[in-house]
């Protein structure tokens, strides 16, 4: 992914932060008849001190993909956020181009095909992370065992060791101060908080 100098992320923890927030992301991996791509929730494990980590996820038995990740060759996993058309017409000083702001992160590594008890414990896991803060939250344990078991079959679980995080936060970066506050101003009364949020942060605006 092509990343300006100024579209890098400040910290790690940014990384991090970014990825638990937006779960949901898409797995990318090439095979010798072209490239699959599947939809998934992602559990991120980074490592301590670092970029990189462990990402968790599973899939039906019954997607081709999985036969890809049996393989153990690399994929790509794509974490995309809140993003938006940014236009002149917001500025007062309407003489410059529009743009689109966004946030992105890739992560690339190698997959491992989980035994059974990881594959449960897989599983256990990303519901406790999905479920965390929530009311009167739901748990495995609300499943009678046989079913639990039943749904395991039926499954591909698995990891991937992070070997490679490209990360962007295109954020109006280098514009000038006052039409990215006019930018902000606008985000925020169209309910695009969390961009806002992150161009405040990202051009000192907080």
């Amino acid at each position: 992914m092509y990343i300006r100098k100024s579209h890098r992320p400040r910290k790690a923890e940014d990384v991090v932060e970014f990825v638990r927030r937006h779960a949901f992301a898409t797995l990318v991996t090439a095979s010798s008849s072209g490239i699959v791509a599947s939809h998934l929730p992602f559990l991120f494990e980074p490592s301590p001190g670092g970029d990189y980590g462990v990402l968790y996820a599973h899939m039906a038995r019954a997607n081709e993909h999985g036969e890809l990740l049996s393989a153990g060759g690399e994929s790509l996993v794509i974490f995309t956020g809140p993003h938006a058309y940014i236009s002149p017409s917001w500025y007062a000083d309407r003489a410059t181009a529009p743009t689109w702001d966004y946030v992105a992160i890739h992560c690339y590594g190698r997959t491992r095909i989980h035994n059974p008890e990881e594959a449960e414990r897989n599983v256990r896991r990303l519901v406790d992370a999905m479920e965390a803060g929530g009311p009167n939250r739901w748990s495995m344990n609300d499943l009678p065992y046989p079913e639990i078991q039943a749904m395991l079959r039926n499954i591909i679980s698995f990891e991937i060791s992070v070997s490679r995080i490209e990360a962007k936060f295109k954020l109006n970066q280098g514009e000038k101060p006052d039409r990215t506050a006019a930018a902000i101003q606008v985000l925020e009364g169209s309910g695009q908080s969390e961009l806002a949020d992150y161009m405040k942060r990202y051009n000192d605006l907080l």
